[in-house]
């Protein structure tokens, strides 16, 4: 990842400029005041962070800042271009633009995106790094990133680690939900199981209310049958003092037809119908004398079959208009019993998974706190070391880090920097006891580090961390610095000759007023201005000849230097 060009219109000082940057170290250099810190807000800008519209040129309407990067070989940009479908080859261009009525527009290669997505897309750009940004160093996930970073194993175990850790953050978020849910269903199977019983108890059969609506008519008129069928069977049967009963009376007709079929038979068709008729006849009393005797008129009959009518009527009424939709309602309260008691079961299974899971993310979490602990020393050996090429002779610097029982999705261990800059004095949490310098120094420190293992072609922009050192320590920052932008590109503001003398791009900030409004150029400078700039910066604006002189050696020195880092 390089930055080639950022150009800036109306930005505070900066009416219309265009910086063009180079690889390796780019230096930025100028009087207090002339906006080198206004140059790396701009940047700032094209990074998603904050613009305020006070920050708009006096006078203008808009501030404008674009940035040109090359992305070879920059697979995460990549895939979040692609994700907004934003094509690219080898060049990303970003332009925002700032009205000072608040609106503001982000263009990405010609799309138009959010300040979200920007902000998503800055950390695989430019890391900016300056006396603000030390903070981000007292902070755990800053910590954790310099740690894991540099490790396939651990990495490789982190992943895993998260892989059971969302599982099981899942499963025992589900049973926390069916937990919640279980005196709901608890409620509901009993009220279910009420419902089977009432229904199965009650022994319904198909059709069986048709057949006691008739049984009720029945029973509703015993009388009225009774004495219907009596005299029906007494008509058929029983001879009074008024006349002879249906029976008798054809009994005398057959006999007389008898007679006659003695002598002619031409009533022979007549004789066998009634003799047919006779016998129906007989068999029909029968069945009326059997239904007589057989009806029930005793009130506490139809009081029992009116009850088991009402127990019918009710549950019709409850659970559907026919006995055939009431033992469709059974049968569909019996799977849903079937399913709520199987909850228990789904419960314990689920217990299991969970305790199991639970088991290999302990497992996971132990080794992973073991291999942080492995690089943290290792590391900390090597931070160490950067310390004292930085002038910390007798620092002495640690990454502890602590085993702790609560799980998160990075473990479950405290991570802890521990500092301390002299001999006699206890190591202490790093935010505890740093001072801005030694902050900037241990920022710088770690930076070396990750700059050599670092490939993702991230930019790195050190905002004067020379800021409270001098000497021997500022020959030493500059060494650091060079050694960083052997591996990647560097911007660096800086008020120290030491470390302007290792520039690859030196760049000149200055500010003059221009009909009546003070403006700002950038200016790539040569390297006869170099030697002058060097010298300024060494001996101030009375550049004499012994200043000049004096800064070549400077710059021959650090040539020197420089060809000694590349051969490490």
């Amino acid at each position: 990842m390089v930055l080639h060009s950022l150009r800036i219109q109306n930005f505070a000082l900066l009416e219309e400029v265009t910086v063009e940057f180079g690889t390796g170290l780019n230096i930025l250099t100028g009087e207090t005041g002339a906006g080198k810190s206004i140059l790396i807000g701009a940047l700032g800008a094209i990074l998603g962070q904050r613009v305020p519209a006070d920050v708009i040129r006096s006078g203008c309407d808009f501030l404008r800042v674009e940035a040109v990067f090359s992305i070879e070989e920059n697979s995460a940009v990549s895939a979040l271009l692609a994700a907004q479908e934003i094509e690219c080859d080898d060049e990303l261009i970003i332009v925002r633009k700032v009205s000072r009525a608040g609106k503001s527009s982000i263009l990405v290669n010609g799309a138009h995106v959010t300040l979200t997505f920007l902000k998503k897309l800055a950390p695989h750009l430019v890391d900016i790094h300056g006396q603000n940004e030390n903070l981000a160093l007292l902070r755990e996930e800053a910590q954790r990133s310099l740690l894991e970073g540099g490790d396939a194993d651990l990495a490789e175990r982190l992943g895993a680690y998260q892989d059971i850790y969302r599982d099981w953050k899942a499963r025992t978020k589900e049973r926390e939900t069916r937990t919640e849910e279980n005196a709901k269903i608890a409620e509901r199977l009993d009220m279910l199981r009420w419902q089977e019983q009432e229904i199965a108890e009650a022994e319904l059969t198909e059709g069986e209310d048709e057949e006691l609506e008739t049984e009720i008519r029945r029973l509703s008129h015993a009388e009225r049958l009774m004495e219907h069928a009596a005299e029906a069977s007494n008509l058929l049967s029983e001879d009074t003092e008024e006349g002879a009963a249906v029976l008798t009376a054809l009994s005398r007709v057959t006999y007389a037809l008898e007679e006659i079929a003695r002598y002619d038979e031409s009533l022979a068709g007549a004789q066998a119908m009634i003799e047919e008729a006779y016998i129906s006849l007989q068999e029909a009393s029968y069945e009326v004398r059997d239904y007589l005797e057989g009806i029930d008129a005793d009130p506490a009959s139809l009081d029992k079959i009116q009850l088991r009518m009402d127990v019918i009527e009710r549950l019709k009424k409850k659970y559907g208009g026919s006995i055939s939709a009431v033992l469709a309602r059974l049968e569909s309260l019996r799977t849903e019993i079937s399913s709520a008691e199987r909850y228990d079961m789904d419960i314990e299974e689920l217990d299991a998974v969970i305790a199991r899971l639970r088991q290999r993310m302990e497992q996971c979490a132990a080794e992973l706190t073991k291999q942080r602990q492995k690089v943290g020393a290792a590391l900390s050996v090597k931070i160490e070391q950067e310390l004292q090429w930085l002038g910390m002779k007798q620092a002495r610097f640690h990454i502890v880090v602590t085993p702790e029982e609560q799980y998160t999705s990075r473990g479950a261990d405290r991570l802890t920097m521990l500092f301390s800059a002299n001999i006699g004095e206890a190591e202490k949490p790093l935010e505890k006891i740093a001072s801005g310098g030694e902050l900037s120094r241990i920022a710088l420190a770690i930076k070396s580090i990750v700059a050599a293992r670092d490939t993702d072609g991230t930019s790195m922009v050190f905002d004067e961390i020379d800021t409270g050192i001098g000497g021997r320590t500022a020959q030493m920052v500059a060494e650091r610095i060079a050694f960083v932008a052997q591996y990647k590109q560097v911007l660096c503001i800086t008020h120290l000759p030491q470390i302007a003398c290792m520039a690859d791009v030196h760049l000149y900030i200055a500010k003059s007023v221009v009909d009546g409004a003070t403006v700002t150029r950038v200016e790539s400078l040569s390297e006869k201005e170099r030697v002058r700039e060097i010298a300024r910066m060494a001996s101030g604006d009375d550049v004499t000849w012994a200043a000049l002189a004096n800064a070549r050696t400077m710059l021959a020195g650090a040539a020197s230097k420089k060809r000694e880092l590349k051969q490490l």
